[in-house]
């Protein structure tokens, strides 16, 4: 009897165990009959069925910080295109212009040097003449000059005489006189061709006879652009004529050149032009651009902190080629362009900034097709997720995030058909939609920050107490 009253206890702590254990190895089974009517958490519910948010509160400390900028949406034409690659180029016969040795000499001084800013009629060389033809014409030039003042002095005593002398005389001595003004009129040509100015022809006539010769910048064509001549004039008090550069020199100091040799090459880029390189499945495209007279838009891909104005000109192509190069197999295209240019003084010396050089890379915009009632925005206003694009819509300190069609995207534009998923004149984030993408994914502002209250317009605002 006292070994069972020990034994029944210890059956009954097994069976509780076994219970126990059976309990907890069935448990999800059993389970859920007892929570089957047990209402619901509503939070956990409301979170549970709550679809994702599209809406992020962005503080304003943090717009500055991102820079976001918006603006209202605006339907607008907007031409699709196709991008050329080109470059600023020379107009040949205007931009680029030589100098050569009007005679055989040695070169005894150079004026300026590569860099200089020369206007017309600066000397740009002395040239010690070395041409025997030069010098014989000088001294004929002088003769026929003398003998021709000589000549007129005889007729002066021949007419004095009142007919003492035969009319043949008088005939004789005015033909002389003729045939020496025609050999004045040949001497002075020919000297005037080889560079010498009337001034020195004048002195060479009266004896002054000329051993070295200034080369002179020469002036421009009357063509030139009258807008850009008259600001460089004003550069520098009493300047006559537009300016040039000296880009290269030819010669050096004590070199001998020959009549016809080049001694330098002038510049003035105010007149240049920009060359495209299409291919010739593109011919179609330009050709059309030229008979419509579509307006071309070109990308100098400027540097706005360089500070120079909007530029003001209206490009289209004035030439096409008409053959294709064999090495590359494209054409070349050229359009117009004037040239801007700044003058700073430094110590007397005028220095001339072009804002276009030749050699300097573009970008050739064509048109060939016109969308109309569109949104155009920045690329960066718009943010792409696999194949979903969405726009940033602002409310003061809310921006939601909203799908948009994408039509047609560049470097620098994004263009979104307006077919009402936008309405026209909601302001849109113009910047920063990939950030604002990311917060909205990663649930980043869509709550209240510590002690700010939002209203209902979506404007977020600092508690009063806060600021005590």
């Amino acid at each position: 009897m006292k070994l069972l009253r020990f034994v029944k206890p210890v059956l009954m702590v097994a069976v509780l165990v076994g219970l126990t254990v059976g309990a907890y190895v069935t448990s999800e089974t059993w389970l859920p009959w007892f929570q089957h009517n047990k209402p619901a958490d509503p939070v956990a519910a409301s979170e549970e069925s709550a679809s994702p948010s599209e809406k992020t509160i962005v503080s304003e400390q943090a717009q500055k910080n991102l820079g976001l900028t918006a603006k209202p949406l605006k339907a607008q034409t907007f031409w699709k295109t196709i991008q050329v690659p080109g470059m600023v180029a020379d107009r040949h016969g205007q931009s680029d212009r030589g100098v050569v040795a009007p005679a055989t000499g040695v070169v005894t001084k150079v004026g300026h040097h590569p860099g200089d800013t020369v206007w017309p009629g600066d000397v740009l060389f002395t040239l010690k003449l070395l041409s025997e033809s030069l010098h014989l014409s000088q001294t004929d030039l002088f003769k026929a000059t003398q003998d021709i003042t000589l000549a007129q002095a005889q007729r002066k005593r021949l007419a004095a005489s009142e007919g003492a002398v035969p009319g043949a005389r008088m005939i004789e001595v005015d033909n002389q006189i003729t045939r020496l003004q025609v050999a004045v009129k040949a001497y002075r040509q020919e000297l005037l061709n080889r560079g010498f100015g009337p001034v020195l022809i004048d002195g060479i006539a009266e004896g002054k006879f000329v051993s070295e010769l200034p080369i002179v910048v020469p002036p421009r064509p009357p063509e030139a652009n009258p807008l850009t001549t008259t600001l460089i004039q004003q550069t520098t008090a009493g300047s006559t004529g537009p300016a040039f550069e000296v880009q290269e020199l030819k010669v050096d100091l004590g070199q001998q050149v020959q009549a016809g040799q080049m001694l330098c090459v002038l510049a003035n880029h105010q007149s240049l032009a920009v060359e495209g390189r299409a291919f010739r499945d593109e011919t179609p495209l330009l050709e059309r651009s030229v008979k419509e007279k579509w307006p071309v838009e070109v990308d100098f891909q400027e540097d706005p902190a360089a500070g120079w104005p909007p530029l003001d000109q209206t490009f289209r192509i004035r030439h096409m080629a008409n053959n294709i190069d064999p090495v590359d197999r494209t054409f070349a295209f050229r359009l117009p362009l004037d040239n801007e240019l700044r003058a700073i003084e430094d110590e007397g010396r005028t220095q001339l900034l072009w804002r276009f050089r030749p050699g300097q890379k573009v970008r050739i915009l064509v048109r060939v097709e016109r969308l109309d009632n569109v949104f155009v925005l920045p690329t960066d206003a718009v943010a792409r997720e696999g194949p979903e694009a969405y726009v940033f819509t602002q409310n003061v300190n809310t921006f939601e995030r909203k799908a948009c069609r994408v039509l047609l995207q560049d470097r620098q534009h994004v263009v979104i058909a307006n077919d009402g998923s936008l309405v026209p004149g909601t302001y849109v984030a113009q910047i920063a939609a990939a950030q604002l993408n990311r917060m909205v994914k990663a649930g980043t502002g869509s709550g209240v920050p510590k002690g700010y209250h939002i209203h209902a317009d979506g404007s977020l605002h600092k508690n009063e107490e806060e600021g005590k």
